[in-house]
């Protein structure tokens, strides 16, 4: 009898460790994006997906274990209900960039007079009022980003306004540096403030699968 347990008990641990192991091992030749989107397509579910994690950005104990591993390196998640494995598809250092701005609208002022007579009091108020930035972001300038006080956050080039993104990256700007960019086709016009100097940060993308467990 105690004989025929210890079986069926091998026998049950055997096929929960082939099940285990059964999608740890498709994974391992999931490589190039073609067959990402081919595995993803054949395991339809909302909860697979490619993910992208940012040291700076994601600070979970998640992330930054996931951060920490080399490319094609996996991390199984276990609880009572599923098996979430993760594999590093790709891992990149970018170069960011980061700037706090007040975004005015020119159709909001009579002509680019007044505007250009507005920006330099605001810059005036900075340089020789001691007024914060932040301060002076969240009262005047007119995008949702006023409530972060004009912080930009990190972002890479690519992922903003030409024209905006182009004086930060090639313009001879040292670390705290005010100046302006204007965008008068599009009608904005900004007063922008390097904040921190360009970092290489790095990036991961991560293929999640969720096993069900019986």
């Amino acid at each position: 009898m105690i004989k025929n347990l210890l079986f069926a008990a091998t026998l049950c641990g055997s096929a929960f460790l082939n099940a285990q192991t059964s999608t740890e091992k498709e994974l391992e030749f999931i490589e190039t994006p073609e067959q990402i989107e081919a595995y993803l397509a054949s395991n339809k579910s909302k909860e697979n997906k490619l993910l992208t994690f940012n040291e700076e950005k994601h600070k979970t104990i998640l992330a930054k274990e996931l951060i920490a591993l080399n490319t094609g390196s996996m991390k199984t998640v276990r609880n009572s209900y599923e098996r979430i494995i993760y594999k590093v598809v790709e891992k990149t250092n970018k170069t960011y960039y980061r700037v706090s701005y007040i975004y005015l609208d020119g159709t909001k002022y009579g002509n680019i007079d007044d505007l250009n007579i507005f920006r330099s009091t605001l810059i005036n108020e900075y340089k020789n009022s001691n007024a914060p930035f932040d301060f002076l972001a969240k009262r005047y300038s007119m995008d949702e980003n006023a409530n972060k006080g004009g912080d930009s956050g990190w972002f890479i080039e690519g992922e903003l306004q030409p024209e905006f993104e182009n004086e930060i990256i090639n313009g001879d700007h040292s670390l705290d540096d005010i100046f302006t960019v204007d965008i008068p086709e599009k009608n904005k016009f900004y007063i922008i403030l390097k904040t921190f100097e360009p970092k290489e940060i790095s990036e991961i993308k991560v293929l999640k699968i969720v096993d069900k467990l019986d």
